[in-house]
């Protein structure tokens, strides 16, 4: 079994984990942008954390034979935050990296006009640039939040092929199905969705445009519910190449789109590793 996690928080967690994934079957991940916990405060905290989704995360993956992509964005949580607002002048100069396959995370917490503005710009970003984006629907009001989301990107142009609505759930999941955007489900072991709920998902939409995920990151999670997905679907009478499409084919699909996903060499990539590319404080000075 072949495992893509497309959405998975490895800095939050331990290289035991990268072990253990790998000894699962996960061979290539892609990390979004996400809030740390701790309010950032200014923009330069954002530099060294991208930096750090661009060089030390890809090198500590490749020690395992894991594949590592990242998404870069100012996330919904704190794009309220006016400290933060000129980490969009910096997105550009990394939405151009080799390892950056999409816009993400973007999208809602609390709904608020400023959330609107970073949202707007950032899918304008992914239109630019030639890249998918990665919606983050918000934990409260969801299903208003996802069909606002669902409206921000029609008039966005961008197409709905290149967008993934996350964080989905049985009240939503028709939302997104019908407006052409890929359907993405986080697995989590007490909230959002679980192995038994996404098997029935999968019974009643089929397995096109569908995205499964363990967005693993500094709550309680678990990066290994991808694989008890893949055995709950067998075990419900699913074929192996079923659970190969969900969990391998269709998030190269998605990620494909942005023309630098790159699968080669995977499986002496843990032997080979790579040194880590840092990028520094180039950015803020200017270079890139």
């Amino acid at each position: 079994m072949r495992i893509f996690d497309p959405h998975i928080h490895m800095t939050s967690r331990t290289t035991d984990d990268y072990a253990r994934m790998a000894a699962a079957g996960v061979r290539a991940i892609v990390e979004p942008a996400f809030w740390l916990g701790q309010p950032r405060t200014n923009p330069g905290s954002f530099a060294d954390y991208f930096d750090s989704l661009i060089g030390w995360e890809p090198y500590r993956a490749a020690k395992f034979g894991i594949r590592h992509h990242a998404t870069i964005a100012l996330n919904p949580k704190e794009a309220g935050d006016p400290r933060c607002l000129p980490v969009l002048d910096l997105l550009p100069r990394y939405l151009d990296k080799d390892g950056v396959v999409a816009v993400g995370e973007i999208g809602y917490d609390s709904m608020i006009p400023e959330e609107d503005e970073a949202f707007a710009a950032q899918l304008a970003m992914a239109v630019e640039h030639g890249l998918p984006a990665l919606v983050h629907t918000p934990h409260r009001d969801k299903a208003r939040g996802t069909q606002r989301s669902l409206d921000v990107v029609k008039e966005s142009g961008i197409a709905p092929g290149h967008v993934a609505i996350d964080h989905l759930n049985e009240v939503t999941v028709d939302l997104v199905r019908d407006s052409g955007c890929w359907m993405g489900f986080s697995i989590y072991p007490d909230t959002k969705m679980s192995p038994p709920r996404m098997v029935e998902i999968l019974k009643t939409h089929g397995l096109e445009r569908i995205l499964i995920n363990s967005a693993a990151d500094w709550g309680v999670s678990d990066p290994l519910l991808t694989k008890e997905t893949a055995e709950a679907m067998l075990a419900a009478g699913y074929t192996e190449d079923d659970v190969d499409r969900v969990l391998w084919r269709n998030p190269v699909e998605f990620y494909s789109q942005s023309g630098r996903l790159d699968l080669s060499d995977l499986d002496d990539a843990g032997a080979r590793g790579a040194e880590p590319t840092f990028e520094g404080s180039s950015i803020l000075r200017g270079g890139g």
